[in-house]
């Protein structure tokens, strides 16, 4: 799994939230990078799981000159526990493995519930890349520095209650990967009045992660529109209690 220095990394969700930043992120018009795609799947069969396998899709942006991986983006299927910490592993391992004789960041964006945020008391709501949580493990480097500088520390009483992200977060650092984590709100239930704040949310780690990696991020191409979860649509019971 062959992968640039400076990897985006996007754990699809249900709703693909996150991974519509995929779809904005193109290289600059002045620049010689060009746009490649393909997909992986790699066996889980060391885990004991032999129906699945940790799959997705993998895009490049090559510098033509010199026929080198500037940035590299990795979007991973949606998977359920157990099965979501060997995909994340599995795929983690190999990054290790490509990767082991160049100095690695990882950019990952997670968009979290603010219900499923614990000790926080105000909201995210100011504009910018200041409106996000920034979050650096293993080795800084240039990259997690310039993005630390410009986003907020989490405060030491925040809780973020998301499985995925916790997934992540203990895998990366026992294999001590350079990490730099966006954390960005979003409504439990999206309606048409929050649906512009979590797409300014999506800009937002969208243009960060664009300016760190000499990429373009276009909100226009933001490809999101919220979907009723199985949750909203199969537990009627649960307007009795507001």
């Amino acid at each position: 799994m062959k992968v640039a220095s400076k990897l985006i990394f996007l754990l699809r969700d249900p709703d693909g939230l996150v991974a519509s930043i995929a779809d904005a992120l193109h290289s600059n018009p002045k620049s010689s990078l060009r746009r490649l795609e393909e997909s992986f799947e790699l066996s889980l069969q060391r885990y004991g799981i032999k129906e699945e396998k940790a799959s997705g899709q993998l895009i490049h942006f090559v510098d033509d000159d010199k026929d080198h991986y500037q940035v590299s983006v990795l979007l991973l299927q949606n998977y359920e526990p157990p099965t979501l910490v060997c995909a994340i592993n599995e795929v983690l391992a190999q990054i290790t493995v490509e990767t082991s004789s160049t100095v690695l960041t990882l950019m990952v964006p997670f968009v979290v519930e603010s219900s499923k945020l614990k000790g926080e008391s105000k909201s995210l709501a100011t504009s910018g890349s200041a409106s996000l949580y920034g979050m650096q493990i293993g080795l800084e480097t240039d990259v997690a520095q310039a993005m630390a500088a410009v986003t907020q520390k989490p405060p030491l009483s925040l809780q973020i209650l998301y499985e995925p992200f916790a997934c992540f977060l203990h895998l990366v650092r026992i294999l001590k990967l350079p990490t730099f984590v966006l954390i960005g709100q979003r409504s439990r239930i999206p309606t048409d009045k929050t649906l512009g704040g979590e797409v300014e949310t999506l800009y937002n780690i969208g243009e960060l992660l664009a300016s760190n990696t000499g990429l373009c991020f276009t909100r226009d191409k933001i490809k999101w529109t919220p979907t009723k979860t199985s949750k909203d649509t199969q537990e009627p019971w649960r307007a009795l209690y507001g």
